[in-house]
């Protein structure tokens, strides 16, 4: 099986991530967690990337896609990944398709988590965060927003996007996505 999270900061994408590829013994790969394992083993990636994190700048596209793809071909990968936190774009995804079709393994399922504004308001102010005030988390929230618009329609016009109410409990969002028929055989 092989899943991509997608949701706004305060969906619950890593508890969930956690939950699933746990539960289906699946790769759990996030993009701050790859980078960050780059970073410190001192890949040639990492210290392109390193030199952007010092410059403070973002890491490319090219060089986040080229992580995630060399990280995709690792044997554990065979058996199913959850990514967590990537494609983040358009092109991201397009670069992760033709990965995929190239080892003959497309994308299963891109899950939507959703939750209204207020509710991740709650959740992110909770989080205790020196940056996390209305103002900084509603520009965050916009931001997702703009830039994952485009990628719920890429993934829905594929046929593979299944949107979950992220809200009441870790467990009755999993719920939730079970009880969609098409999403069933993913997450039951």
């Amino acid at each position: 099986m092989r899943v991509l999270l997608l949701g706004p900061p305060g969906a619950g994408k890593g508890t969930q991530a956690d939950r699933i590829a746990a539960r289906f013994q699946l790769v759990h790969l996030a993009t701050g967690d790859l980078l960050r394992a780059n970073v410190a083993d001192g890949t040639p990636l990492g210290e392109v990337a390193q030199a952007y994190l010092d410059s403070g700048e973002l890491v490319p596209d090219q060089v986040v896609v080229a992580m995630m793809l060399e990280r995709l071909t690792q044997p554990d990968c065979t058996h199913g990944f959850l990514l967590d936190g990537f494609p983040r774009s358009v092109a991201q995804a397009r670069a992760l398709d033709e990965h995929l079709a190239g080892l003959g393994a497309p994308l299963d399922a891109a899950i939507n988590l959703e939750v209204a504004e207020e509710e991740l308001l709650h959740r992110l102010a909770g989080r205790g965060r020196a940056d996390d005030n209305a103002r900084t988390i509603r520009n965050r929230l916009q931001v997702f927003a703009a830039s994952t618009r485009p990628l719920l329609d890429y993934y829905e016009k594929r046929g593979v996007l299944f949107s979950v109410a992220a809200v009441g409990t870790v467990d009755g969002t999993v719920a939730s996505a079970a009880s969609q028929p098409r999403a069933a055989r993913l997450v039951s």
